[in-house]
């Protein structure tokens, strides 16, 4: 076939490319990496950083105000963003990653450039800025027909889009039941790979695309890759990917990071999914557990995920990102079910589980877009943002541990500690409130507060002589205090 033979030779250059042109922006010791002395934590530029963020899109490279969202987030000390490479028609500026024929149909064997450039423009942009970008290859929404998506009906790899292949011969349908939720695994698109259906007629494809997407984000060392959005498929299909990446960026003489995201994150362990990931660290080279964020999950549970996703993999300690964090007054339950079981949703959760996953040891966090179920960036994240980049001017999270045995005389879903015993503190109040703190005694030490809600300083003072010390937030809402030895 024809097609087939133009796209090895497109293949073969693609991954000239990728060798040509593999480090032109930054050394390997510069690029995103675990921190050498706490790997639980990223380092970037041999500096170790906290990533914090949030954004009004997925596939945040597809806007036209780019440039002012990067700037905006910056401005309140955001360096993490989540980009999706979906070309999923929502808001109608969205493109697609393949070029036409003369009859109207996709071309699967030539290149929108457009596309390509505007990816091209986020690295350059995010590198500039030192903004780190988490991106997701596949995203099981742009391949469906379900619900408000409807996106595999205009989607390229479509049999009925493309002149490349037919449905007999690609194994792909023209259309895909609405009724099925993409949670339902009934799109053999995510299972072309050898250790399931071996089709290698898409996985070609599959395969150039991935090609071209690294020929432009290996030569940036501001990039994270994790294989897909909530994948409910075998995790055979993103180990394939994994690999699949790991070796061409060694091929161009640089090492990136890698994972998957998985569907359901109330129970980690009870999850076995997770349990793969936690136990194989040459694939999941760190963690996404952005499912724990989602509003099913308690107070109490979310912490509990935490903590056991660091006590799972202390043998081989990685860095557990939070791509999305949900919640918005915007969105609220619309549902039976929602109102009952979704009791955490709005925009006060979502700052309770942004600021969580920060005392909780996590490496980042991020507010989803809030166009659904998250803040984006509006005021609230951004003050919740630099509320935390606040405590960081203080306490740098790679040097304390959650511990909240030190606290006494409060209720267990209502204050979080993260501590270096004897030395600092960040106390976390979910919503005002009073708790205990015992402190070494016979040493003094300086108390300051942040505001959550308005991420700006608070009331400051002393705590004399340590011991079991009283400690009340200044107000209802949510405020972290710190604690240091003087």
């Amino acid at each position: 076939m024809r097609s087939i033979k133009v796209l090895f030779a497109t293949c073969l250059f693609a991954v000239a490319i990728i060798v040509g042109q593999s480090t032109e922006s930054r050394a390997q010791g510069d690029r995103i990496q675990p921190y050498a002395e706490n790997p639980r934590y990223w380092q970037y530029e041999g500096e170790p950083v906290l990533l914090l963020g949030g954004s009004e899109d997925d596939n945040l490279f597809q806007i036209p105000d780019l440039e002012e969202h990067l700037n905006l987030l910056a401005s309140v000390g955001g360096n993490y963003i989540r980009n999706t490479m979906s070309a999923r028609v929502i808001k109608g500026f969205e493109i697609q990653a393949f070029g036409k024929s003369p009859d109207g149909k996709f071309d699967l064997d030539q290149w929108n450039e457009e596309y390509w450039d505007r990816f091209e423009t986020l690295l350059r942009l995010a590198d500039e800025r030192e903004i780190i970008v988490q991106i997701e290859v596949w995203d099981r929404f742009d391949y469906t027909d379900y619900g408000r998506f409807q996106s595999w009906s205009y989607c390229p790899y479509n049999p009925a889009n493309n002149v490349n292949y037919t449905p007999e011969e690609s194994g792909l349908e023209t259309a895909y039941p609405a009724a099925n939720h993409p949670s339902a695994d009934k799109q053999p698109f995510f299972h072309t790979v050898p250790e399931m259906d071996d089709n290698i007629v898409p996985r070609k494809y599959q395969e150039a695309f991935v090609d071209k997407m690294l020929s432009h984000s290996l030569r940036y060392g501001n990039v994270l890759y994790c294989m897909n959005n909530e994948t409910s498929t075998s995790p055979a299909w993103g180990q394939y990917w994994m690999t699949y990446i790991q070796d061409r960026a060694s091929q161009a003489g640089v090492e990136v990071f890698t994972t998957d995201m998985f569907d359901e994150g109330w129970d980690l362990r009870d999850h076995a999914d997770y349990r793969v990931a936690f136990d194989a660290p040459g694939l999941y080279t760190f963690l996404d557990i952005s499912q724990n964020n989602a509003n099913k999950n308690t107070v109490a549970k979310h912490w509990e995920n935490i903590r056991f996703a660091h006590d799972r993999t202390q043998d081989d300690p990685r860095p557990i990102n939070n791509v999305k964090v949900y919640g918005s007054d915007e969105y609220p339950p619309v549902s039976a079910y929602q109102q009952r079981v979704y009791y955490r949703w709005g925009s006060q959760s979502a700052l309770r589980s942004f600021v969580m996953n920060v005392l909780g040891g996590c490496a980042s966090t991020r507010f989803h877009r809030n166009e659904s179920n998250g803040l984006g960036l509006t005021e609230p994240a951004r003050n919740c943002i630099e509320a935390v980049r606040k405590l960081e001017s203080l306490i740098k999270m790679w040097e304390v541990d959650p511990d909240d045995s030190l606290l006494s005389e409060h209720d267990a879903v209502e204050v979080f500690l993260a501590a270096k015993a004897g030395e600092q503190y960040a106390i976390y109040f979910v919503d005002g409130g009073s708790t205990v703190l015992t402190l070494p005694e016979r040493h003094d030490y300086q108390l300051r507060w942040i505001s959550i809600e308005t991420g700006r300083w608070g009331p400051e003072g002393s705590l004399v002589d340590g011991g079991k010390t009283a400690i009340s937030a200044p107000a209802e809402g949510g405020w972290i205090a710190t604690v240091i030895r003087q």
